[in-house]
């Protein structure tokens, strides 16, 4: 089980993530382009900005933890993540691979 705090601390142990506000949600960001979100759609969660395939595997791994947003965002990788279900090995796994889809190639 996570907690709101350990998705902020592992967002912000990544080089150059900082977090900021979008929609009254915390949003955490590399070069300016946002990898994750919390809060949203409630308290219990969060949300991780997956390539497709990566999202797959995080459902499968972790049917409790993992779906896909609604609609068009959910079909391009957005991720709900529930806090209270979610392994810390996949937070961070999440987490890691969000950061580098946004992460500047330089």
């Amino acid at each position: 089980m996570a907690t709101p705090e350990d998705f902020r601390r592992i967002a912000l142990s990544f080089a150059g993530a900082e977090e900021r506000a979008h929609m009254a949600h915390p949003d955490f960001r590399v070069g300016g382009k946002i990898f994750a979100t919390l809060g949203s759609p409630d308290a219990a969660h969060g949300m991780v900005q997956l390539m497709p395939e990566q999202q797959a595997l995080a459902i499968e791994a972790e049917p409790a933890a993992f779906r896909a947003a609604s609609g068009a965002w959910g079909r391009g990788g957005s991720t709900l993540v529930r806090l209270e279900a979610v392994s810390h090995e996949w937070l961070e796994r999440t987490l890691e691979w969000a950061w580098r889809k946004r992460a500047p190639t330089k």
